[in-house]
């Protein structure tokens, strides 16, 4: 499989590789765009430039939050191989900045631990969440070339031809709006073609952060739709400024106010 770097792969090889998170999110970052990149594509080709060049920016308190139940729920037989806690209320203190050159693990307080077991425990309570993990497969890597260039994405929660998709929330009765701002709509339309699977097979399960409320909500054909022109729009800025070597300073913003 050609990806990004010029370099013909096996792509079972890249498949198999891809489940450590390392891999995932380490080398192949660099051989192989996501929903993620499209994001910032969309955002601005200039974004997406510096972060392939200098690498992204720390994680936000909210994606580390999401992380930290993702792995309370989906694997956490790996929690204390991935997570370090340090017995302190706060980020800000001394211990606990020294805890973060120190260990090689992802730093969380006490606190952050807490908020993840009252999540996870929440989902594990709901009889209907806690189903779709019967019979499934977590975090399950897949590579595959999607509108003629390779991708690469991780289903949450893989049950046959089932793909769910855990997200969290601090407001569930905004997740409408939340799943255009953050293109989950263009991630559905990515996971689709890459584990090739219908929308029809698409749900995503919503855990609100600050009442334990959970959603769970179908993925509309308009929906799908809606992913599918973003996806589109982000093809195009990356063919033009990375492929075709259209001058990226040209990039220009326009709009009426």
């Amino acid at each position: 499989m050609l990806m990004l770097d010029g370099v013909d792969y096996d792509q079972q090889w890249l498949i198999d590789k891809a489940r450590a998170d390392e891999f995932y999110y380490g080398p192949l970052n660099k051989l192989a765009l996501s929903s993620s990149s499209c994001k910032m594509l969309l955002d601005s080709p200039k974004t997406f430039y510096n972060v392939q060049k200098y690498g992204s920016e720390e994680s936000s308190p909210a994606l580390l939050m999401g992380r930290v139940i993702h792995v309370m729920i989906l694997e956490p037989e790996n929690f204390d191989d991935i997570f370090q806690v340090v017995d302190v209320a706060s980020k800000n203190t001394k211990a606990f900045k020294e805890a973060q050159l120190e260990n090689p693990k992802t730093c969380i307080t006490r606190k952050d631990k807490e908020a993840g077991e009252r999540m996870a425990d929440a989902f594990n309570r709901n009889e209907l969440a806690l189903s779709y993990l019967s019979g499934s497969e977590t975090e399950v890597p897949m590579i595959d070339n999607v509108g003629g260039f390779p991708f690469r994405g991780k289903a949450d929660i893989q049950r046959g031809g089932e793909i769910i998709d855990l997200k969290t929330t601090t407001d569930l009765k905004a997740f409408r709006y939340s799943a255009d701002k953050y293109g989950y709509d263009l991630q559905c339309y990515i996971y689709c073609n890459l584990f090739k699977t219908s929308y029809k097979d698409f749900t995503f399960i919503v855990l609100d952060k600050s009442s334990t409320d959970i959603g769970i909500y179908d993925v509309s054909e308009e929906f799908y739709k809606r992913g599918e022109a973003k996806f589109n729009r982000a093809i195009s800025l990356y063919r033009d400024f990375f492929v075709r070597g259209e001058d990226l300073d040209s990039y220009t913003i326009q709009g009426t106010l």
